[in-house]
Parts: C-alpha cells; structure tokens; sequence
C-alpha cells in the first residue's frame, strides 16, 4: 500500500492545498484544481492508497469542502482511503 502524508499545518490556502495534493499523489498534468477535479483523481487512483492528513482542522473553513470530497471520494473507491490525525 502508498502510503502519503501531508503536514496541513503549512497550507495557507486552498490553490495551495490542491498543488500539495497533486504533487503527492502524482495527479496528471490536467488535473483542475477543484473540488470536482480532485474528487474524479482521487476515485480514479488504482494503487491501493493511504492518505495521512496531519492537522486538517488547522486549515480553517476553507478545509470543509475538501473533507467531504476526499472522505467521499474514499468511500467510493476502494483502493483509497484518508485519516486525519493530529
């Protein structure tokens, strides 16, 4: 299994966090950077996946809709999963 961990505690914003989360999980070139986007990348991942998000709750409101999507998206497809820890 990949495993991938992000440190949220150094995201100031979301444009920022979409680039993290491309660049960990080698999303393709034409990858958006919306909510959309990351939801068909990551019910799109094929290797079983294991995404570690450290200090999710520090990036304020604007995590909201990235939760949902990415805890949707993992209960969608069955080669990914996500834990937030502390």
């Amino acid at each position: 299994m990949k495993e991938i961990i992000v440190d949220c505690t150094t995201v100031r914003c979301a444009k920022q966090f979409h680039r993290v989360l491309a660049e960990k999980l080698g999303f393709p070139e034409w990858y958006g950077g919306n909510l959309d986007a990351l939801y068909d990348c990551l019910t799109d991942l094929r290797e079983n996946t294991c995404l570690t998000l450290k200090g999710f709750d520090t990036l304020g409101d604007f995590g909201n809709g990235f939760r949902e999507t990415i805890v949707e998206a993992a209960g969608e497809n069955p080669h990914f999963s996500v834990r937030f820890t502390e």
